[in-house]
């Protein structure tokens, strides 16, 4: 992509970012780490700055590191922000995900890939359902995600997936049960983040390796945001279903600027998307058409 072209998409984001939203999830309210969040492995990697209020996971050639939430939930908005790892990151994977905890899991995944110094970051999206996968899309974001701080989030309700990225959302997952596709509705999940070492496969499909003359490997953290309904990890439903604001119409499906800011994204920054490769899928998935995405 040329700068002109750039230019001009980074003002026609600008300009749409000046809108009113009708839709748009809720502000997330700034609370510490440990309020919602423990380590679940090497907490000896992880680095609380300012109360908690942010936090560092560092990765060397040793180990890597990772957080969940201390509760499980169905449906809700939960977002972090985040600072990817600078430079070389070449193999290194940090993630931030939705799971839940039996075989046949549901599972939400932002997963960011690293690369090598001045090549962009790639972030790969992925919806499991009833422990089946193979949903990835991959983009290239609109700016450096290793220069500051932007903000990930996940809306999840009863109708659609939402991925967001500094609020634009980048993906939606409908539900599809009546065409035969599973959609993530009676499994409680828990909120996953971790930094760790991939490079059998995440850059280059494993051609590229970790440079561990870099390491260590720093992802940052803050603004740790859940807003869902907390539920034991038995439950099939939620007590207030039905009654929360994602379950409100206009939560139901994106509205028409949200779906061009989803176009916009798709045509200029789309680098794989399960729905259109043949190779794999001879036959268009059916949740493909329902959500738009070939």
């Amino acid at each position: 992509m040329d700068s002109s072209s750039s230019s001009l998409s980074l003002c026609l984001l600008a300009l749409l970012s000046v809108m009113s939203l009708a839709a748009q999830p809720r502000k997330p309210v700034d609370v510490p780490f440990q309020t919602n969040y423990v380590p679940t492995w090497a907490s000896d990697h992880i680095k609380y700055i300012n109360g908690g209020k942010e936090v560092q996971l560092y990765l060397d050639k040793y180990t890597g590191t990772g957080f969940q939430s201390k509760g499980s939930y169905l449906f809700g908005h939960f977002s972090m922000q985040m600072k990817l790892v600078p430079g070389d990151s070449a193999g290194i994977v940090t993630a931030f995900y939705l799971s839940s905890q039996n075989s046949e899991h549901d599972e939400i995944d932002f997963e960011f890939l690293g690369n090598r110094s001045g090549q962009p970051s790639i972030l790969q999206t992925n919806v499991f359902t009833g422990g089946k996968g193979d949903r990835e899309q991959r983009i290239y974001l609109w700016f450096d995600p290793t220069k500051g701080y932007h903000d990930y989030s996940i809306l999840w309700n009863l109708f659609q997936i939402v991925f967001y990225v500094d609020d634009v959302p980048i993906r939606v997952f409908k539900n599809s049960k009546d065409l035969g596709v599973r959609f993530p509705f009676n499994q409680p999940m828990k909120i996953y983040s971790s930094l760790w070492n991939a490079d059998d496969w995440a850059t280059r499909g494993g051609l590229e390796k970790t440079n561990w003359t870099n390491a260590p490997f720093v992802a940052a953290y803050r603004s740790f945001h859940i807003d869902g309904c907390e539920a034991s990890v038995e439950a099939k439903f939620c007590a207030t279903q039905g009654k929360r604001w994602w379950d409100q119409k206009e939560f139901q499906d994106l509205d028409g600027l949200q779906y061009r800011r989803l176009y916009w994204v798709r045509k200029k920054f789309t680098i794989y998307n399960y729905c259109s490769d043949r190779s794999r899928y001879p036959v268009v998935p059916p949740e493909c058409r329902r959500d738009r995405d070939y």
